[in-house]
């Protein structure tokens, strides 16, 4: 499984995932043209936090243009005038063309991925209890704004909370798609990080994802927890960088 391969599989599990919220946002789903998928939610509060639209890598010239077009056309048509477009690092050719429409960076994160073939066996893990939650209770461990997601299938996705003391701690989402497990906001409260409780999640959504029979493994990272995804065995696949207009 090539780095190519484990990012390819990453931004269609990251897609699907966008869509499975869409589908509980009203107005909302995924636009796709050649060359970029924009999601787009003109309502709610999933409106503030989930207009993301991701760019092909290594478009030519016009194929870039009418990319960046489309999804502008899509926003525009929808009303939002505030989104993110992301676009890998490397891709010399895309910053240009949004750095001249005057679009600027305003966040980073790593893509990062896996080929379960290669998890490292499971280890003991810290004192609490992992456990299947419902979807509420992993948005108040996120501690989302009022609404956010609250019209989401729980179905789509699986839910892990951590317990230590009696309170619940931790919280991680993964979502399967093509055989791939995307692992999403692993969340730990203030008072319980550093004890390794983001690392016992992430590993147990990737053994169970063994169990369903997923082959490889996406997410994408803040600078702070690269480290804490490259000792369970995920690899770096290069930044995405966010561009807002």
């Amino acid at each position: 499984m090539t780095d190519d391969d484990l990012y390819a599989r990453g931004v269609a599990t990251l897609l699907a995932s966008w869509e499975a919220y869409a589908r509980g946002s009203a107005g909302a789903g995924l636009a796709r043209s050649d060359g970029v998928a924009a999601a787009v939610f003109p309502s709610g509060p999933e409106r503030d936090v989930y207009n993301n639209a991701v760019l092909d890598r290594d478009l030519g010239p016009a194929e870039r243009a009418a990319a960046v077009d489309a999804m502008e056309a899509a926003y525009g048509a929808a009303g939002v005038e505030r989104y993110a477009a992301w676009i890998h690092e490397s891709d010399e050719g895309l910053r240009d063309e949004l750095s001249r429409r005057g679009y600027a960076i305003e966040e980073s994160t790593r893509a990062m991925g896996l080929a379960l073939a290669d998890l490292p066996p499971a280890t003991s893990e810290p004192e609490l209890e992992l456990r299947r939650a419902d979807w509420d209770a992993c948005l108040r461990i996120l501690g989302v704004p009022a609404g956010l997601l609250s019209g989401v299938d729980p179905s789509a996705f699986h839910v892990l909370v951590a317990r230590s003391d009696g309170e619940d701690v931790a919280t991680a989402l993964a979502f399967d798609h093509d055989g791939d497990c995307g692992v999403f906001n692993v969340t730990t409260l203030e008072q319980a990080r550093r004890r390794g409780i983001g690392s016992a999640l992430t590993a147990h959504h990737l053994h169970a994802a063994v169990d369903r029979g997923c082959r490889t493994a996406s997410l994408q990272s803040t600078a702070m927890a690269e480290r804490t995804y490259a000792a369970v065995g995920f690899r770096d696949l290069g930044r995405f960088l966010e561009y807002v207009p």
